[in-house]
């Protein structure tokens, strides 16, 4: 069966993390995603440690199912090239500071002069728009500006940034819903059209109900840690291994939970009578419903809690994550053969259908610099002489495989 986006064919000109998260997914998803790299160097994530055998697990992480061609951005003739091969696309997907594709004669308007039908997708920090529309985009600035990070941390420890770069991902998860709408309009009136997205944008988009509490109510919210804003007991709690999550969000919840810690007296306690009392004085309820939980492990309690449909589950550390008996049997992990590494584990696309259940998303591996610049090049028109005169001019490079290898045998 073919993939749902198989045909679709995709220019990615991104780099760093937002970008290539983005035109991962597409490729996942089963675009054919041709990813063009600046020459010395390539994509600056490939910079980024730590590294697996002198490669960045970064590029690994947002990479993957591509093709890869080595292009100088600085020669005239490697933006002509640019040009040509855009003719020829479904989508270009960028995230280039705002200004940057127009100056190298790469906008929207010109290239959908020679390609009515291209889609661009565009990435930036603050959009396309406004007093920041010129600032850089970075994942923990964008999370401060946004009040992402005002909610994160604990009274004590002040504002705190996501463990994960949440706006780059984000921003890319947009915009592939910006592409696919833009494709569903383009099936409708045969017109392509520019569709953006910002990593400012991205995260004020997840504020959900504590943006709605400002907007309806003027509420500022603060942040609060590991606790619910308005329920208690809800959230962290330690057990005997380490700490758990509990969230009896109900009354009869709270009551069950009692029951099942053998603290039955917490229910009549005057202090612990409603929520709103319980919210009062949650620090003593917490010290005292730990004394209990300290007794058992994370597991044996979770297994106890779910059992009376209480929601519970351990805070789990990667290294239990990836050994999981629910991720295993969810097949999240899947494994790829990567020329210099191996055996690549690598997160899957979290997304299943039954049209075709036993789809795989990790197919390729995240290319070697330049590795499938000759093939591309062919696939879009280029004769074997044009392809040798721009190797020759330093334009493009091919990457040499065997060499690559070899060097690899050497330093291990």
């Amino acid at each position: 069966m073919s993939m749902p986006l198989a045909g679709l064919k995709v220019l990615d000109l991104t780099r760093a993390l937002s970008g290539p998260f983005s035109t991962m997914i597409l490729a996942d998803l089963g675009a054919e995603v041709i990813k063009v790299e600046p020459s010395a160097g390539g994509d600056m994530i490939r910079q980024w440690g730590p590294f697996d055998q002198d490669i960045s697990v970064y590029y690994l992480s947002a990479n993957r199912n591509k093709k890869g061609i080595e292009l100088n951005f600085r020669d005239p003739e490697g933006l002509a090239l640019i040009r040509r091969m855009a003719g020829q696309v479904d989508v270009l997907v960028e995230n280039f500071k705002v200004g940057t594709m127009e100056s190298m004669g790469l906008g929207y308007d010109e290239l959908a002069r020679g390609n009515p039908g291209l889609i661009m997708a565009s990435i930036s920090g603050f959009g396309r728009t406004g007093p920041a529309s010129g600032w850089a985009g970075f994942d923990q600035i964008a999370q401060g500006y946004s009040g992402f990070m005002s909610l994160s941390g604990t009274p004590e420890s002040g504002p705190m940034r996501v463990g994960t770069a949440i706006g780059d991902l984000t921003s890319g998860m947009w915009l592939v819903i910006g592409i696919l709408s833009a494709l569903v309009q383009r099936q409708q009136d045969g017109c392509g059209q520019h569709v953006d997205t910002s990593l400012l944008g991205s995260l004020m988009g997840l504020l959900s109900v504590q943006g709605q509490r400002y907007l309806s109510v003027g509420e500022v919210p603060q942040p609060c840690g590991n606790v619910h804003p308005v329920i208690a007991p809800y959230g962290t709690f330690e057990a005997a291994d380490g700490p758990i999550n509990l969230a009896p969000a109900t009354q009869a919840m709270w009551l069950k939970l009692c029951k099942l810690l053998d603290l039955q007296h917490l229910g009549s306690d005057p202090r612990f009578l409603t929520n709103a009392d319980r919210m009062q004085h949650r620090h003593e309820l917490k010290d005292l419903l730990e004394t209990r939980l300290k007794t058992r492990s994370r597991m044996a309690w979770t297994s106890l809690l779910i059992a009376e449909q209480i929601p519970a589950g351990p805070i789990n550390s990667l290294d239990d994550v990836f050994k999981d008996a629910q991720v295993l049997a969810q097949g999240l992990v899947e494994t790829v053969r990567h020329p210099l590494l191996g055996e690549l584990r690598q997160v899957g696309l979290p997304i299943r259908s039954s049209a075709d259940p036993a789809r795989r998303s990790v197919r390729m591996p995240p290319p070697i610099l330049g590795e499938h610049t000759q093939e591309v090049l062919r696939d879009f028109g280029l004769s074997a002489e044009e392809i040798a005169r721009l190797r020759a001019d330093g334009v493009v490079r091919q990457a040499d495989l065997d060499a690559v290898l070899q060097q690899a045998g050497g330093q291990s």
